[in-house]
């Protein structure tokens, strides 16, 4: 009698297998520094919690769903090279990554190779030159959600706003969108040189300028953890406000290094006020794997793989028919119902109503967020 051999079991997700009985998906996450770790780890227990549920269902005909990681470690070329690779690897998408400048290299690079890329976190405007039919993002394009913070700022008295600044297009872009959209309301932007500034003189900079607000934009941990520690202990100071939209008080490591130092700073965040049955449910898996509360990022990674396992049950790993299917896209996320269309001014499909709130971490309990703002 001849029985048929047992198959294979199932690696778990993350773990790359090479005898090609997978859907591969290419994942692209800062793991290690200058990355932000500490991001990439929520992008990733949010991916690999939505595939392991995906395989649970059955994965994609009948084939497990399997990620391919590759850490970018905020290296634009680092990511470019890992595209190319996992292009090479046969991969049937590619996912996720944090920051925008690495995000935008590794978009173009997909967009030259015809490999189909979700962008999960990134909110760049230009994500790539041209427009393009191979990417679509989830995140909300940095210009919505930047003016929505304007407005904040704007509500709550602060018109003369001082930016510190580092070199980097997404910090320029940044500068950019406050300017323009604060100056015809009556708004000042004071740009901070913080290659020629250090800590302290960004404390006189802020007195000789009559700012009310001093936004970060720059690096985490360094030199952010050191601005505010330093404007924080500046009697001088003690009516500015310290705001930083890119979402750095976001993360556990902000309130461990800064403690109180840290609570009152307004930022971005990508959530709804209240979370469907949905999120509610992805909310305890992700705390459970995390060991701490999931931040935005990490439902980010979720909806990513939501999306994309919709989109490939119907035809495989064809990237061409992938790619054909953004603007088809109709699927429940955990911060609702996503789909993609073509935004003016965005090169790539966008899901154009991601929720967007402002909020900061309590004085009163470092732990809790405040929702100061919705948009």
């Amino acid at each position: 009698m001849n029985t048929p051999p047992a198959p294979p079991p199932q690696p778990p997700p993350g773990v790359e297998r090479t005898d090609g009985s997978s859907v591969q998906i290419g994942a692209l996450v800062p793991l290690t520094r200058p990355g932000w770790g500490e991001a990439g780890r929520h992008l990733l227990a949010g991916l690999e919690l939505g595939i392991g549920e995906v395989n649970e269902a059955g994965g994609i005909g009948g084939r497990p769903l399997e990620l391919v990681v590759r850490d970018t470690a905020a290296d634009p070329q680092r990511a470019a090279a890992a595209v190319d690779e996992l292009a090479r690897l046969g991969v049937a998408a590619l996912v996720g990554e944090y920051h925008s400048v690495v995000a935008r290299a590794a978009a173009a690079r997909a967009d030259a190779l015809g490999l189909p890329f979700l962008c999960s976190s990134a909110v760049l405007d230009a994500l790539t030159e041209e427009p393009t039919e191979w990417v679509a993002r989830l995140s909300p394009p940095q210009s919505r959600g930047w003016q929505i913070y304007a407005d904040f700022l704007l509500g709550a008295g602060h018109a003369r706003i001082a930016v510190a600044a580092q070199p980097s297009v997404y910090w320029a872009s940044g500068v950019r969108i406050l300017r323009d959209y604060l100056a015809p309301r009556g708004g000042t932007v004071i740009e901070l040189d913080m290659g020629a500034l250090t800590p302290t003189a960004v404390c006189d900079e802020l007195v000789d300028n009559r700012a009310t607000a001093l936004l970060l934009l720059v690096g985490h941990p360094e030199p952010a953890v050191s601005v505010v520690k330093s404007v924080r202990r500046d009697q001088r100071l003690a009516e500015v406000m310290i705001g930083a939209p890119a979402g750095q008080p976001e993360f556990a490591e902000w309130a461990t290094l800064l403690g109180d130092d840290g609570t009152a700073i307004p930022f971005l965040r990508y959530l709804p006020e209240r979370l469907s049955p949905l999120g509610a449910r992805v909310e305890t898996a992700l705390r459970e794997r995390l060991a701490e509360a999931p931040s935005f990022v990490a439902f980010e990674g979720y909806d990513t793989v939501a999306v994309l396992a919709d989109v490939l049950r119907p035809h495989g790993a064809d990237r061409a028919r992938t790619a054909e299917s953004w603007p088809r896209v109709a699927v429940e996320g955990t911060r609702g119902r996503i789909h993609f269309s073509r935004t003016p001014g965005i090169s790539v499909w966008q899901w154009a109503w991601p929720p967007i709130q402002v909020v900061d971490r309590d004085p009163a309990e470092p732990d809790r967020f405040r929702v100061l703002h919705a948009g």
